[in-house]
Formats: structure tokens, sequence, C-alpha cells
């Protein structure tokens, strides 16, 4: 398979990178339904307080139609306003608020909270008309058409099941008084509308599905852009700069384990401290297990020490020992008798590990 189809999926970068771009997954159905499910819900909660302002305002303003004219004019046209606007407040505002805050809440939980204005960048491709063209005619622009007209034959098929059902109850409500009729109606026509939503749920979860899988198709990566970024990730000095630390303190931390198995820890007070191993049935000479400058001069000593190490202070011997060694390997030849010396000393005293 050649390396230019892209056939990977995309690396994390990617996923940055595209998301910075405004390019990430999103389901305008998911954004609708919870807008529907949640007006339905708020409708059913208020539904009565909203049917009781509402009956006032109309009483008041049966009220003042039959009042004299002057008099409504004088005292009725404040608290007819001041009804109106209470009746507008209960009745149409918690809809409005809750379908508001879920449209809100469900377009945030897709994009994770992201924010960006770079979709609004004037772009060429935008108003090129090849490019158009091929989007009109693109698999995206295939399945939206045939998800919206799946939307209006679900939607016309409920509503004439709903009046197929209802149309011979029509007749009944001649003799019936008009609020019952009104009640039951409403009733009957919130039942339809759960109906679409619960159908509109499962379009919207199957959309969804569909969202991710051509999401994540459209920023699928060939091995050759793979290969790319990985250079560039490589040559970032942040990057490499990051890698590196890792790499010490990995190190560092394997060097801080052998400091017990060490014969002896060689310092300068507190600038160099190296600890050596000699086991002359393995060493042909002695073995720097550790060594370090500094802060991490006193940790070795502070190991050492805890580990019951014998630590010797001297001062050049020290700083010779680290200029001219490196962890895991044995001494050059030119400091043998220095390190001898030190060694013998400790063996006499019966202060060595062995």
């Amino acid at each position: 398979m050649a390396d230019g189809q892209k056939t990977e999926k995309a690396t994390p970068k990617r996923r940055r990178d595209e998301r910075k771009k405004g390019n990430i997954l999103f389901s305008n159905d998911v954004v609708a339904v919870a807008v529907l499910v949640v007006g339905l819900a708020t409708f059913a909660i208020t539904a009565s307080n909203a049917g009781s302002h509402i009956s006032q305002f109309f009483r008041l303003c049966i009220s003042m139609a039959g009042s004299p004219e002057e008099q409504q004019l004088s005292s009725g046209g404040g608290q007819l306003l001041l009804q109106f606007l209470k009746t507008l407040a209960w009745g149409a505002g918690p809809m409005l608020g809750a379908t508001a805050v879920a449209g809100v809440a469900a377009t945030f939980l897709q994009t994770k909270m992201l924010v960006t204005g770079e979709p609004l960048r004037p772009q060429f491709s935008r108003i090129n008309p090849i490019q158009g063209f091929r989007r009109l005619f693109s698999l995206r622009s295939v399945i939206e058409a045939l998800k919206g007209l799946l939307k209006i034959l679900i939607l016309l098929y409920l509503i004439y099941r709903f009046l197929a059902g209802v149309v011979d109850t029509f007749p009944k409500f001649m003799f019936t008084d008009i609020p019952s009729a009104g009640a039951y109606l409403l009733d009957l026509a919130f039942q339809l509308a759960m109906q679409i939503a619960v159908a509109f749920a499962v379009l919207a979860a199957a959309d969804f599905l569909y969202q991710w899988w051509e999401y994540e198709r459209q920023i699928r990566m060939s091995k050759q852009e793979i290969k790319e970024e990985f250079k560039q990730m490589e040559g970032d000095p942040q990057v490499k700069g990051r890698i590196k630390q890792l790499q010490r303190k990995m190190a560092q931390s394997r060097m801080m384990q052998k400091v017990p198995q060490a014969d002896v820890v060689i310092r300068n007070p507190t600038h160099f401290a190296v600890a050596l191993r000699y086991k002359p049935e393995t060493d042909s000479a002695p073995v720097v297990l550790a060594k370090g400058q500094d802060y991490l001069a006193l940790r070795i000593v502070q190991v050492a020490e805890e580990s019951h190490v014998a630590v010797v202070e001297n001062v050049p011997l020290a700083r010779a020992l680290y200029a001219a060694t490196e962890v895991g390997q044995e001494i050059p030849p030119q400091l043998y008798n220095a390190v001898a010396e030190v060694l013998v000393y400790l063996f006499r005293m019966g202060k060595a590990q062995t």
C-alpha cells in the first residue's frame, strides 16, 4: 500500500492542530434533539402555571373591554401592559431559557468548550466554484440530503398516524365543554411531540456515529505524514529538551539505585561525589557506579550514609574521578594508586562493604 494513502489513525498532535482550526466532531442533530427534549420537559412542568397566567390575562382583557373608555385609558393601560409582560414571562420565559441553556450545553459538550475564530477567516476554497461543485456531490452532501428526507418522512408518518387516531373523536367534541376538549387535544399533541422527539433522538444518535466516522476518516494520515510529523517533533528544541530532561532523570534514578552497592563514596565536601565498587573476583579495576555534582553529589552522599557505605573526603581525588570517569566504567590507570590507598585504608579499618 502506498505511503500517500491515508490509512493511519490521526496522531494526538494532528488532533490538536485540527481542533485549533475548528475542525472537530460535531452533530447538529444532537443539539436540536437536546433543545426539543428540554423544551418539551419544560413545557410539561410549567404548562399549568403558564395556562393560569394566560387565563388571567384574557379575563383582564374581557373585563376591560366592558369598562367605559375613559376609565379603561386612565387605569387599565398600565395594568394591561404589566399583565401582558407577566404572562409572556411565565408562558414563554422558562421554555426559552431552558432551551437556550440546553443548546449551549449540547454544543459545548461536543466541542469541549472550544471557542475559536478560525472558521470565520475568509478562505478561497469556500467561493471556488470547483470546490463548491465537489462539495455538492460529495458523500457528506448525499448523506445530509438522505437524512433530511428521512426526517420529513418520519415526521409525516407520525402526524398521519396521529390524525388517523384522533379524527374519529372530533365529532364528540360537540358534546364536550371547551376546557375539557382543549386539555384532551393538548395531551394528544404532547404525546405526538414526545414520539417525534424519540424518533429524532434515534436519528441524532445515528448521526453522531456517522459524524464520528466521517471525522476520523477526514483526519486520517498517511504513513509519510506520520514520519514527517515525527521528524518535526524531534527537531523541536522544546521537545528535544524535554526528552533529554526525562532521559537524565531516568539515568539519575538508575544511578542512585546502585549507590548502596558501592564500597566507598569519594567526595569533595559539597561539589563532587563519586561512588566506587571494587570486587577483586569480578572487577579488574574499581568501577564507577554513580557520580554527581552539587545537589546530585549531596544526594549520593545522603544515600550512601543511609546505606552505611563509607564516605571519604578527598578533594583532589574527587575532582579527578569526576572529570576522568563515566558511570559504569572502570577508573583510568593514572588513578589506580590514589584509589587503592583509599580502599586499602578502608579495608584495614573494616569499614568497606564486602
